[in-house]
């Protein structure tokens, strides 16, 4: 299995998870002190040592050797999480040409190639599963990232595509679209305790959101146990939609 953005945030609880039930891990990241770490702190603990690839998937040459490069060391791709992702704020007056199209292709583009990568070997494997990451952020009218949100909408579209084509060939594709996730990063750049004190206002459950809870429906939508799913998406932000 493939993981896109392993090194850090969600993503890494994603690789430790999925590397804990004995999966064949491979990731990618541009990460590459955090990622080459987070492979080696895994490795005596997990039956299969996680493949860590460093790739910028701005660059699709780069995103798909990485996947070749992973595909290889894993025995094949049967799973892909496409999770990497950058949720910069940036103000509508000041976005440019050059700065709409680079957060485009961090947020939205490499979802395309990075499945299309992957075909050959889901095809090899008579089937499998992709799981894109949105976020309820454009559902929000949130006005600070209004890059950011169209690329996360666009996600949708492009699973339900995706899942059209893809679904005779036994290949499934759905979505997950987290709340407002504490990652490290989140915490560092944009949530204070005011932020996360007004999105507890507007959860039904009243505790912020943690990386760790975006694995269990990943686990889910990756697996067999999800075998009658494709073309869906699954909310996970504590109850504000």
């Amino acid at each position: 299995m493939l993981i896109t953005g392993g090194a850090t945030g969600i993503g890494a609880n994603l690789v430790e998870a999925f590397a804990r039930q004995g999966a064949r891990v491979g990731f990618i990241d541009i990460a590459e002190e955090e990622g080459r770490a987070l492979a080696e702190h895994l490795a005596p603990e997990v039956a299969h040592r996680p493949f860590f690839a460093k790739a910028d998937i701005r660059h699709i040459d780069q995103l798909r050797s990485a996947i070749s490069s992973a595909a290889e060391a894993t025995a094949g791709v049967s799973v892909l999480v496409n999770n990497a992702a950058r949720d910069d704020r940036h103000d509508l007056e000041t976005v440019t040409p050059e700065y709409w199209d680079e957060n485009q292709a961090v947020n939205l583009r490499h979802h395309f190639f990075a499945a299309q990568a992957v075909l050959p070997y889901m095809r090899a494997a008579g089937g499998g599963s992709i799981v894109t990451f949105s976020s309820i952020a454009f559902m929000l009218n949130m006005g600070e990232l209004p890059a950011y949100a169209t690329a996360k909408a666009a996600i949708i579209g492009l699973t339900k595509s995706l899942a059209g084509r893809l679904g005779p060939e036994n290949i499934r594709v759905n979505a997950i679209l987290p709340g407002m996730v504490l990652t490290e990063r989140q915490r560092r750049l944009w949530i204070d305790e005011a932020a996360i004190a007004s999105m507890l206002e507007q959860q039904c459950l009243k505790r912020a959101l943690v990386p760790e809870d975006m694995v269990g429906p990943c686990l889910f939508l990756a697996s067999s146990a999800s075998a009658g799913m494709t073309a869906q998406s699954i909310v996970v932000d504590g109850g504000v939609l």
